[in-house]
């Protein structure tokens, strides 16, 4: 049977300029109508995206980290709430609507992941010691470290929370019991280390990125690789399922993103770009992906800009 692809070749990408370095992260919110974007401007700045609109796009700049910001994520639970984690150690909760931080954590070392567990209670934090913490979102309290003797890439729950997903710099994806964290198994899932990681939002599949270019495709009821994607040809640095589950967006230092089908493993559109890519993540509700990447101008300053691509010609 002949699939019937999404449209993307009527669509477009759109920029967002406003940081003054390059933006490391893009994440939406649950109900995606805010795109957030953490920068190494130290700054982290939240817009209003309007899906078919094409005015001046709000946004909201979040100071007060003295480092990069390296990762950020959206409450799952509430659309106005978004965690950042920075090189300054510390974590930081943000009310996107005026802009505060109301929430402050000092951890150990210069964090480098954040990822909420999907009950928003908790959050996971790792950072460039290979160290995880979790914190109690209420009381915004450490309630577990665990040191690793290897390189921890990326981290992820399941959808029920119950199952916690390391990518490591062995080529492997640990899978730990949460909260208890002992280890379940260990997946030798490439010959290279692990870089990425997403969760199918369906809840079938999860995907990893590697350093050997490829992108391994697994079932999570039974742990094992359903399928690789090949299209890439540099370490895979960022991984995104669409709302549906039917797309895998991935990029590296290729100058472009591949769209995949998730079933058949082929190609349905090449988004180009000019740089690296850092991150990219697809909206929750919609067909809109955003990029973000090491992008330079002409006097190969930093361009500090993010593009949106999924918008149909005005």
């Amino acid at each position: 049977m002949e699939e019937n692809p999404f449209p993307f070749k009527n669509l477009h990408s759109r920029e967002y300029p406003g940081h003054k370095k390059k933006v490391h992260s893009v994440a939406w919110n649950c109900n995606g109508t805010k795109l957030a974007s953490g920068s190494v401007d130290q700054t982290a700045r939240v817009w209003q995206i309007e899906p078919h609109g094409h005015g001046k796009v709000k946004d909201i700049e979040l100071k007060g980290h003295t480092d990069s910001v390296d990762q950020l994520c959206w409450d799952p639970k509430h659309a106005d709430l978004i965690a950042t984690a920075s090189g300054d150690k510390t974590v930081r909760l943000w009310d996107a609507r005026s802009g505060k931080c109301s929430q402050q954590a000092e951890l150990s070392g210069e964090n480098i992941n954040i990822t909420y567990k999907p009950d928003g209670s908790h959050l996971a934090v790792g950072n460039r010691d290979d160290e995880l913490t979790i914190l109690d979102v209420r009381k915004f309290k450490p309630i577990h470290k665990r040191k690793f003797n290897y390189e921890v890439n990326e981290i992820a729950w399941n959808m029920t929370g119950e199952v916690f997903f390391l990518t490591t710099g062995n080529g492997t994806v640990e899978v730990l019991a949460y909260p208890s964290l002992q280890p379940m198994d260990t997946l030798m899932a490439h010959t290279a280390g692990c870089y990425c990681i997403a969760i199918d939002p369906i809840g079938r599949y999860f995907a990893v990125g590697s350093a050997d270019s490829l992108v391994s495709l697994w079932d999570i009821s039974e742990m094992l690789c359903v399928r690789t994607f090949t299209k890439l040809e540099w370490p895979v640095r960022t991984i995104s399922f669409n709302h549906t589950g039917e797309y895998i967006a991935s990029a590296s230092e290729d100058l472009f993103i591949d769209i995949s089908n998730v079933e058949t493993g082929r190609t349905v559109h090449q988004i180009p770009c000019r740089a690296a890519m850092n991150s990219v993540e697809w909206n929750p509700k919609s067909n809109l992906l955003a990029y973000a990447g090491d992008d330079k101008n002409k006097y190969q300053a930093d361009e500090g800009v993010f593009r949106i691509f999924g918008f149909e010609s005005a």
